[in-house]
């Protein structure tokens, strides 16, 4: 298994659950930051949302976000994928019903035509666990592992 493999790896054991992250936007070189659930699969994070809130519509404006908590951060390209019970996103809908289980259907109305998906796909990132850093940029496929320890 090579470093991005790995890196991967550790990605899901960390991220692919529910995971509270803060969530930068931007709109006119304004910055909004937010704490959202998100839940990561395959290169991208996953936030249920409202189209009309801010960082919906801050995505209009410009794609660009960040995300960090507890010294792991990253960078991406966030997009309204659309509302859930679009055909093309019945397979994430699923997944994301089973990982927000205990609050996606309280907090959440699938009748509202505004309610959306946002998937953030990565452009690089670091975290850690067990003692290594991995620093990884997904648009090349390829990942730093080294000793880190926080202090």
């Amino acid at each position: 298994m090579d470093g991005y493999e790995k890196a991967l790896e550790v990605m899901n054991e960390l991220f692919g659950k529910d995971c509270v992250f803060a969530l930068a936007t931007a709109q006119k070189d304004k910055p909004s930051v937010r704490f959202v659930d998100t839940f990561y699969l395959d290169g991208s994070f996953f936030v249920v949302t409202h189209a009309k809130t801010q960082k919906v519509q801050d995505l209009e404006g410009s794609s660009h976000v960040a995300l960090t908590n507890q010294f792991h951060r990253f960078t991406g390209k966030g997009r309204n994928i659309g509302h859930p019970l679009r055909p093309e996103n019945q397979q994430i809908r699923k997944t994301l019903i089973t990982v927000f289980e205990p609050w996606y259907f309280p907090h959440n109305d699938e009748n509202d035509k505004d309610m959306c998906y946002v998937e953030i796909e990565l452009i690089d990132g670091f975290f850690h666990k067990d003692g290594m850093g991995y620093s990884v940029n997904f648009l090349e496929g390829t990942a730093e592992i080294f000793p880190f320890e926080r202090d």
